[in-house]
């Protein structure tokens, strides 16, 4: 089986709490006592340094080591280095630009589905994950060379996946109705949407949803189905699986 480790979040922050404060424990967890320095990505915002204190701020507090990737005159070395990486939030295109930019998207896939180390991501850096950006929730800033990202699943994710609001009078398409536009073009694999406060364990060939909240799955075709915390999505990570295209 692959030897990947994945720890997908949907949100960064939860109402009421600090950065990573809601999945603490299962970032904990998952790193382990193995992994002493993880290499943080802040591509997805501008202001990268102030990006990266506070990640740091927050991994020191957990007993890990952080280095940013900004800061390092050689991001394809540092990568080939790395105990662990995490990607985290922001806007998307810029992340999946800049990653495109800095010859990244081959080293990462490398190092997390070849050589096992693990990998964490929160919202764009969920997104980037996944096989392509075409469920990101942001807008178009800047124009990365293709849409296609890490593709460390072969599925799609929407983090921050909302429900629609049946007391509000705006009629602007829902979320489920826009992945539905996304599932007209031939091909599209399946996408899970990750409400806020969740979060998907990938270990090998084994998926788990975490978290508090649930999540709803989208596939081609079929009505979207309700899934509670804890239930087994392995069968997503089968490529040859009838589900996926």
């Amino acid at each position: 089986g692959s030897p990947r480790r994945l720890l997908l979040i949907s949100n960064s922050t939860l109402h009421g709490g600090g950065y990573l404060g809601h999945c603490q424990q299962h970032i904990q967890s998952f790193l382990g006592q193995k992994v002493k320095r993880v290499l943080f990505i802040p591509y997805a915002l501008h202001d990268r340094d102030a990006y990266a204190r506070t990640a740091r701020e927050k991994f020191e507090s957990l007993g890990y080591r952080l280095d940013s990737i900004h800061e390092s005159c050689d991001p394809v070395e540092a990568v080939r280095k790395s105990e662990a990486i995490f990607i985290g939030g922001g806007n998307t295109f810029r992340l999946l630009k800049a990653l495109y930019d800095n010859c990244l998207i081959h080293e990462i896939r490398k190092r997390v589905l070849e050589d096992g180390i693990p990998y964490m991501g929160s919202s764009a850096g969920t997104n980037v994950a996944t096989v392509s950006i075409s469920t990101t929730n942001d807008m178009p800033i800047v124009y990365p060379p293709s849409l296609q990202a890490l593709g460390l699943v072969p599925f799609n994710i929407n983090p921050h996946y909302l429900d629609p609001d049946i007391k509000r009078t705006h009629m602007g398409e829902t979320r489920e109705e826009r992945i539905h536009q996304y599932h007209e073009e031939p091909n599209t694999p399946p996408v899970l949407g990750l409400r806020e406060g969740t979060m998907l364990l990938v270990e090998g060939d084994k998926a788990t949803l975490q978290g508090v909240t649930g999540a709803r799955l989208f596939l081609r075709g079929k009505k979207p189905t309700e899934h509670e915390p804890g239930t087994d999505f392995s069968f997503l990570l089968t490529e040859g699986n009838p589900l996926n295209p």
